[in-house]
């Protein structure tokens, strides 16, 4: 068993007791736990970067050109920008929905074929890096704003209902999550642009072209448009609470088929067999 393979099993083995404690802290309602929950997850988020760091060095490619790769660094961006979160608004409840789409993201990337991307002159770019880093980021930033959307919705419910559940007293109150929700915006539309921007440097330096109307450019500009219109609707008509809420669950959703279905279902420059050759 090579030292990556390792580290990556041993990865997935932390999240998954992160993942646990977080879930039965929410049922128990024993808050100590979530707090072991985020120190078992620190540790595992620097067990995944020395992971990601000898996968590096073992391919001399930046690790995000095959499906394996990409998950885990999905997963990766996923926990650190949680843990950023965390330390500024103390929602550790936040955990129980963002470390169990960690968990799911490290088992597809155990499912899927583990094998290195043969070297392809497409990838030998500094452009190609700093794309995929920007998009990642954005991605991770978009699926907090995603889950803090659902956790907005729940929350609503039982407020509307005034049915209480044992949740409704570990949820952040609304306000909190909506100021989530557009602290995500901020941040996530940025580098979400800047990656769009860097990919189409990219593309015209390996294809010859800033744009091709390549399945994933086109789900990308339409999440993109997406997000600009929710961006749009917060600063300039007031749109808060739940309309902001449901438009970060449909952009995450749309974000999701377009790093998931173009790249698995649809033909284009995009996809991974592309780069395997």
């Amino acid at each position: 068993m090579t030292i990556n393979i390792l580290l990556f099993k041993t990865t997935l083995l932390i999240y998954f007791v992160s993942t646990l404690l977080y879930l039965v802290s929410v049922i128990s309602r024993k808050e100590h736990l979530g707090s072991y929950a985020k120190r078992v997850l620190v540790g595992g988020f620097a067990v995944h970067c020395m992971t990601i760091f000898a996968r590096w060095l073992a391919t001399d490619i930046t690790p995000v050109a095959s499906l394996h790769e990409s998950l885990s660094f999905f997963a990766l961006t996923l926990v650190g920008i949680y843990l950023l979160f965390d330390h500024y608004y103390r929602a550790a409840i936040l955990g129980a929905f963002i470390c169990p789409l960690a968990l799911v993201l490290m088992i597809g990337s155990t499912v899927a074929p583990q094998q290195p991307v043969a070297s392809n002159p497409i990838l030998d770019s500094w452009w190609f890096p700093v794309h995929v880093s920007l998009a990642f980021l954005g991605h991770a930033i978009f699926a907090v704003a995603g889950m803090a959307g659902i956790m907005y919705l729940l929350q609503e419910r039982m407020v509307k209902s005034k049915k209480f559940s044992g949740l409704f007293y570990r949820l952040p109150s609304l306000d909190v999550l909506d100021n989530i929700n557009y602290k995500c915006l901020t941040f996530g539309f940025p580098l979400m642009t800047m990656g769009i921007i860097s990919g189409a440097i990219w593309a015209n330096s390996a294809w010859g072209g800033y744009w091709r109307w390549d399945p994933k450019e086109t789900w990308a500009l339409i999440t993109w448009f997406l997000y600009a219109a929710l961006l749009h609707g917060r600063l300039t008509v007031g749109w808060r609470g739940r309309r902001a809420a449901i438009f970060a669950i449909i952009g995450f959703a749309c974000l999701l088929f377009t790093f998931f279905g173009v790249n698995m279902f649809l033909s284009g420059v995009h996809s991974f067999s592309d780069f395997a050759g």
